[in-house]
């Protein structure tokens, strides 16, 4: 990592360190202020679409982790947030669980269904890959839905209670803000952490080339299945963070586009990187809302167009923002976030 002029490595710590400047630890202090203030300055549509931005942005980290990091395509994110969703639901209502320990246990028990559909990705690979978890995606809906139905309720919506902590009620949108806002800041830090391990650097030998990967010792089965059972944890923290915060839900809310949107998101923002998540779950999201702020002036403007045709705006600007990407920008946002960052740091040199 380029280092601003003037700063240098002394020590083996000091190389290894996420914030290694005054101006870091400045920025890191300023952006938790921001997090902090931001529920007094927006008003409560406004901390409606950050709520589940945040939400999103956990799911989107995930799955980074098994195709940015590990390269293994994924089309099923959505569908494991619903294992995480509906188990979290199930030890509250059912086994009377807190939601503190329904937290984790959901993101465990989906890290083990993950593992489930984690063990074809030893055998296939590429698209083939991508029809293992675009089955698993129709897979997992169609059990919660028909031979889970006595449980879950099936297509109905199931009803989940707000999150409690010492008598206190997490039950409005300010103080719902604090809570997802403080578990996204902990999965990604978590997944900041996990990148620069030697299990993060596993995934990446496996993504750059599994081949070459086995020869040099990497169990590649082991580091597969693993990159899956930590994408759906993720995803199962993210789907029950999801169904305490709607405290009403169903399977429609885990559909397939979502997990498109999901790729969607990681692609703008940009694989292999943590920051890219969260750039790119920011702007698809901030896009979405543009097209609906926007819809209505369209359809005053343009009496031609049908109703349908309007609905299906947003869904080609999400297509064409997707293939501008792929072509112009290929390695999305982030990759322009550390253009900037190694300018700064070179600062005032040109190189």
């Amino acid at each position: 990592m380029a280092l601003p002029c003037g700063t240098y490595n002394t020590r083996y710590e000091q190389a290894f360190a996420i914030f290694r400047t005054k101006t870091h630890w400045a920025m890191l202090v300023g952006l938790l202020v921001l997090l902090a203030m931001l529920p007094f300055v927006l008003n409560s549509y406004s901390l409606t679409v950050i709520n589940m931005m945040l939400i999103m942005i956990i799911a989107v980290q995930g799955l980074n982790i098994v195709t940015g990091y590990c390269g293994q395509i994924h089309f099923g994110q959505a569908a494991f947030m619903a294992v995480g969703a509906y188990s979290s639901a199930l030890l509250m209502n059912h086994f009377g669980l807190s939601f503190w320990l329904c937290l984790p246990l959901a993101g465990i028990i989906t890290a083990l269904v993950g593992i489930l559909f984690g063990l074809p990705s030893v055998r296939v690979k590429g698209i083939y890959l991508a029809l293992v978890t675009l089955a698993a995606q129709f897979i997992i809906i169609y059990v919660i839905e028909t031979p889970l139905q006595w449980l879950t309720g099936g297509q109905w919506a199931m009803d989940t209670p707000a999150p409690q902590l010492w008598g206190f009620v997490f039950n409005t949108q300010l103080e719902l803000f604090y809570l997802i806002a403080a578990v996204t800041v902990l999965m990604t830090f978590i997944a900041k952490n996990l990148a620069r391990t030697r299990v993060g650097r596993n995934f990446v030998a496996v993504r750059d080339n599994d081949i070459a990967a086995e020869v040099m010792g990497i169990n590649i089965m082991r580091t597969k299945v693993l990159a899956f059972a930590i994408a759906s944890f993720y995803a199962g923290v993210a789907g029950s963070l999801w169904a305490h915060y709607t405290q009403a839900f169903t399977t429609t809310d885990f559909s397939l586009m979502q997990s498109i949107w999901f790729v969607g998101m990681l692609i703008v923002g940009g694989m292999g990187t943590i920051v890219g998540p969260i750039l790119g779950t920011m702007f698809i999201t901030l896009l979405d809302q543009l097209v609906l702020l926007f819809t209505p002036t369209m359809a005053a403007t343009l009496p031609v167009l049908t109703v349908a045709q309007i609905s299906s705006i947003a869904m080609f600007a999400f297509a064409l923002v997707i293939i501008v990407f792929l072509v112009w920008e290929p390695r999305g946002l982030a990759h322009r976030w550390e253009i900037f960052k190694t300018s700064y740091r070179l600062w005032p040199f040109a190189y």
